[in-house]
């Protein structure tokens, strides 16, 4: 076997979930070196099996740099999770000074930095994507007053029932939407527009009536390859109540298609992300796309597919769901990246369906815990016997201290059933969540039968 040494930026279930494609490969042998935000258990045993090496960075470029700068004549390429440390130059520094080629678009060509500068490439390449919007920045105002009137002029030409986004990235959390965060127009000022607005700019968007569904796009700079379409639950709460979250959970159907889905919404979605592709290539190197140059956030509504966001990176949760589906060797998949000659990955024709066990105070659910944060996984690991490849379970926020594993802050394991139909590889996902030992909780609905068959029903009315 040959051997190859891999650094991984990561952060999450996301990371872990590529860190067990690599080890899955037969024919490379890894070794990983993991830049990571912090002691995932996951992540410690992989590096210390393949006798590499896990630090704990953060998402500091320059720690990240460093620790990288360490093995620069052990690692043959790097890949990166989260969007921080891509907006912030990550790939620039390392390539520029170490020479070791990284897997993820470089700092001018991470879109999810503006969520201003992606409308204006929609509007440039395929405007009916875009949703009525209007930008307000605080330099244009000499006084909250005056921003307040543009803003009451722009409602009565468009209506109240918007979304309000704040420019820069905020992991879905920043975002504010009529019927679900605030019903009257007092709230929209002073608890989202006029904060957003302290933060430079911020975007009113109409309030689109659809179904959501993302789709990734995995490039060598050159060709640009869709992976399965994905349904992510961002709400905290069954029956999409709570805040928005980093995401609960997840599912795929078919390759092309979500159960909601026509035929046409995959095409006009391949079609809004080649034109912007096609646009980010005018004056750059192929290179420069290389990685997740599009993870596209898109709406079903009745009058075709509007976009509601652009990200530069794998989703988390869809990595996960894509990481179970792609049939070739992933190390394969990098090499040819970083080669230019990525024209076909392979996935399985499978269904898959994420749960995301998280802490007790995730998503506002208690204010306060002071329980213990130990947790066992070993009786969902037991599962594997029964199920084999068809589960995967992905540590995330979790820790490991003095040999003791406790949750952290953030969505701590996710488990990914694969099977022939939603509801089998539901049931796995779900029967290896009750496994879980530990103070943790989940949405128990995600890729519910009742949630499809809503789903479905919803297109239905909507495009009548």
């Amino acid at each position: 076997m040959k051997e190859v040494g891999i650094l991984i930026v990561s952060y999450g279930s996301r990371a872990a979930s590529m860190v067990d494609a690599f080890s899955r490969s037969d024919k490379y042998d890894v070794t990983f070196y993991i830049a990571d935000k912090q002691n995932n258990p996951y992540n410690l045993k992989m590096a210390k099996i393949s006798e590499g090496d896990h630090e704990v960075t953060g998402l500091d470029v320059n720690r990240i740099f460093g620790f990288a700068r360490k093995y620069r004549d052990e690692i043959d390429f790097g890949i990166v999770g989260p969007e921080g440390p891509i907006i912030d130059g990550v790939r620039d520094r390392i390539e520029n000074e170490l020479c070791i080629p990284i897997i993820c678009p470089t700092s001018k060509y991470a879109l999810e930095g503006s969520k201003v500068r992606q409308r204006e490439i929609i509007d440039k390449v395929h405007p009916s994507a875009n949703p009525e919007y209007k930008v307000f920045s605080k330099d244009q105002y000499q006084t909250e007053k005056e921003a307040i009137e543009d803003l009451n002029k722009w409602i009565e030409q468009n209506g109240i029932e918007v979304a309000v986004k704040p420019d820069t990235p905020a992991a879905g959390k920043g975002v504010g939407v009529w019927g679900d965060h605030f019903t009257t127009k007092k709230e929209l000022i002073e608890d989202w527009f006029l904060p957003n607005l302290k933060g430079g700019k911020v975007i009113l968007e109409e309030k689109v009536d659809g179904e959501e569904w993302s789709l990734q796009f995995i490039s060598d700079g050159t060709h640009l390859i869709p992976t399965p379409p994905v349904r992510d639950y961002k709400r905290a709460y069954d029956r999409d109540l709570g805040p928005n979250t980093g995401g609960m959970g997840t599912y795929t159907y078919k390759k092309t298609q979500l159960p909601f889905m026509d035929p046409e919404d995959w095409e006009e979605g391949i079609e809004i992300a080649k034109k912007i592709f096609i646009e980010l290539k005018k004056n750059t190197r192929p290179e420069n796309l290389r990685g997740v140059p599009l993870y596209m956030g898109y709406v079903s509504c009745k009058d075709g597919v509007k976009a509601f966001e652009i990200n530069s990176r794998f989703g988390d949760p869809e990595c996960q769901n894509t990481m179970a589906l792609i049939k070739d060797d992933f190390v394969d998949v990098c090499l040819k990246m970083i080669e230019g000659e990525l024209d076909e990955i392979k996935f399985k024709d499978k269904c898959t369906v994420l749960t995301y066990a998280v802490p007790m105070t995730y998503g506002n659910a208690r204010k306060e815990y002071t329980g213990t944060k130990k947790i066992n996984l070993q009786n969902a690991h037991r599962l594997k016997e029964k199920y084999g490849e068809n589960l995967r379970i992905h540590q995330g926020s979790m820790i490991e201290e003095n040999g003791v594993t406790k949750t952290g802050t953030s969505r701590t394991v996710s488990t990914v059933g694969i099977a022939d139909t939603i509801q089998e590889a539901r049931e796995i996902s779900l029967e290896a969540i009750r496994r879980i030992d530990g103070a943790l909780w989940n949405r128990w609905d995600i890729a519910s039968k009742e949630h499809i068959q809503e789903s479905k029903q919803n297109m239905k009315e909507i495009r009548k």
